[in-house]
C-alpha cells in the first residue's frame, strides 16, 4: 500500500503535490489545536472545562475527517 501511495504522489503534478502538502499541514494544525485546547491549562481561553474538552474533541474529529478525505482523494 505504501508503494502505491508513493507512486501516486510521484505521478501528481507540482500543483497536486502542493495541495497534498497543504492538506497534511492543515490536518496537523487542527489536530494540534484540538490537543492544545483540551490539555494546555494556561491557554488564554475563558471556557468551562467541559466545553474545552468538547471543542477540542470536535477539532480532533474534524482533523480525522480531513485526513480520511485526503487519503481517499490521493488514491485517484
Amino acid at each position: 500500500m505504501f508503494k502505491e501511495l508513493l507512486n501516486n504522489i510521484q505521478k501528481k503534478s507540482l500543483f497536486g503535490r502542493f495541495l497534498l502538502v497543504l492538506g497534511i499541514l492543515f490536518f496537523l494544525i487542527y489536530l494540534v489545536l484540538g490537543l492544545m485546547i483540551m490539555f494546555w491549562d494556561k491557554l488564554p481561553i475563558n471556557m468551562d472545562p467541559i466545553y474545552r474538552y468538547a471543542f477540542g474533541s470536535l477539532l480532533i474529529v474534524y482533523s480525522g475527517i480531513r485526513f480520511l478525505r485526503l487519503i481517499n482523494s490521493n488514491k485517484e
